[in-house]
């Protein structure tokens, strides 16, 4: 009754439409999840993602579970779990994309998970590693340990929204490195991030992790930018 009556006076909102949720409905109404754009690209060979990687990530295979669009309900749900602390929200759409990747039958023998990693700066002042909860969404769908801290972030970089492909691709350049190669030598690793744009940080990750003699990397993200 308590709970009830605090869910009159405060109620929770949908993060996209901001109507006042219901029943068993968390983060977003009914609505908006009908709304969501699934890509459906991790059951696809060639698909729009592993596309924007091509020529410069050699990868076994690679998937994001939905479109990003200014506007559109996918924006919304980027948005909140990277500026507004909603790691449950990562973490419910990790399992989701966790389902895609294993139901897809491509992403299989994969020995990691790994997010892509934050400047330490940068996951002090926001808090968190939103990349951090969509791997434990994954993880607990796969049954595959995530790995932290082999892959490190050795560059503050600035944000990158309103930076053209060349200037992404640029800042990018030298910002990621290995502490213990080794760990990942005859491995096949899943390279997680919540959006892909040009691919350029993703080409920063490969830049440091191609040297290592035998890994197989796959990529998976939420989100893929669409692009005009």
């Amino acid at each position: 009754m308590f709970k009830d009556l605090l869910r009159i006076i405060f109620p929770d909102l949908c993060i996209h439409c901001e109507k006042p949720l219901v029943g068993s409905e968390k983060h977003l109404c009914t609505h908006c999840v009908t709304e969501i754009p699934w890509t459906n690209h991790a059951a696809m060979p060639n698909n729009e993602t592993e596309q924007r990687l091509c020529g410069r990530i050699r990868c076994e295979a690679a998937a994001a579970l939905m479109t990003f669009a200014k506007g559109n309900v996918t924006q919304s749900i980027a948005h909140h779990i990277k500026y507004y602390g909603r790691t449950t929200l990562a973490t419910q759409f990790g399992r989701i994309l966790g389902m895609e990747l294993k139901q897809s039958g491509r992403f299989e023998n994969i020995d990691f998970i790994v997010p892509v990693p934050l400047h330490w700066f940068k996951k002090i002042r926001r808090g968190y590693n939103q990349c951090d909860y969509i791997c434990q969404g994954i993880s607990e769908t796969l049954n595959i340990p995530i790995l932290k801290g082999n892959l490190k972030r050795t560059k503050y970089t600035r944000s990158q929204t309103h930076k053209n492909r060349i200037e992404r691709q640029k800042n990018m350049q030298s910002v990621f490195a290995i502490r213990h190669p080794e760990q990942f030598q005859g491995k096949h690793i899943l390279l997680v991030d919540d959006t892909i744009t040009t691919g350029s940080t993703f080409d920063g990750c490969y830049q440091a992790l191609k040297s290592i003699p035998d890994l197989h990397i796959s990529v998976a993200a939420l989100g893929l930018v669409k692009q005009h």
